[in-house]
């Protein structure tokens, strides 16, 4: 690569690496040196391009330790959502996971519409249930765009839940979230153990890296569920 490449370019590339998974969440990023080296410019650009990154909150700089991909970039920790496992466990209860239905779809009007996909974008689209001491706790409706995560095709999901595969493998740039009370389905009381028409309580969230969808995710939790936000 020639001399004159620019921080943009150089910044560009990390953040393909980073997105494609050749750089995930928590791993440690070369250093200025050994990255002027393979772009063929001067430190200090490599250096401009880190610190944008570090400004973004996309990577985190710690003296010794180096540059690592951060696992929740900076500026979307505004509301403290822990993993369900973590949730389940703080309160002292025994957490189980149930892979429900797992499928490779086109992704329907409705989310396409939502998330701005082409026709025929292929989903992966999962449905698991989270338990409690086991007893039913939240029922995750979620649709992940193989366009974006390719590997997550041959992930097992079978014994780790997507969200918790996703903060592993996949940074995310912005994140839409709302809150709402929903009335249960009939597929949603049979997996939740409630009535149809009971009052549930639902999160929808969608995920996103530099602009492309990552996930979108309906989670709807057993009645008389509180959510406590601290600030």
């Amino acid at each position: 690569m020639c001399t004159t490449t620019s921080f943009r370019v150089i910044k560009a590339d990390i953040l393909r690496r980073i997105s494609g998974g050749e750089w995930p969440p928590g791993s440690l990023l070369p250093n200025e040196l050994a990255l002027a080296r393979e772009f063929g410019a001067a430190r200090a650009t490599v250096g401009r391009a880190m610190r944008e990154l570090v400004d973004d909150g996309i990577v985190e700089r710690k003296r010794k330790t180096g540059t690592r991909v951060r696992p929740v970039p900076l500026r979307q920790v505004r509301l403290d959502i822990p993993l369900v496992r973590v949730e389940v466990e703080a309160q002292g209860s025994s957490y189980r996971y149930a892979l429900v239905s797992s499928e490779s779809v086109p992704a329907p009007n409705w989310l396409r519409a939502r998330l701005d996909l082409r026709q025929g974008a292929e989903m992966l689209h999962l449905v698991c249930l989270h338990l409690s001491d086991g007893h039913p706790y939240q029922l995750e409706d979620r649709w992940i765009n193989l366009g974006a995560v390719p590997q997550a095709r041959q992930a097992d999901f079978s014994t780790l839940g997507p969200s918790e595969w996703l903060t592993r493998q996949m940074p995310f740039s912005d994140i839409e979230i709302s809150f709402s009370a929903s009335a249960a389905e009939p597929e949603q009381a049979r997996q939740l153990s409630c009535a149809v028409g009971d009052p549930l309580f639902r999160i929808e969230r969608q995920t996103f890296w530099e602009g492309r969808p990552i996930t979108f995710v309906r989670m709807v939790y057993r009645c008389g569920h509180r959510l406590i936000a601290r600030y």
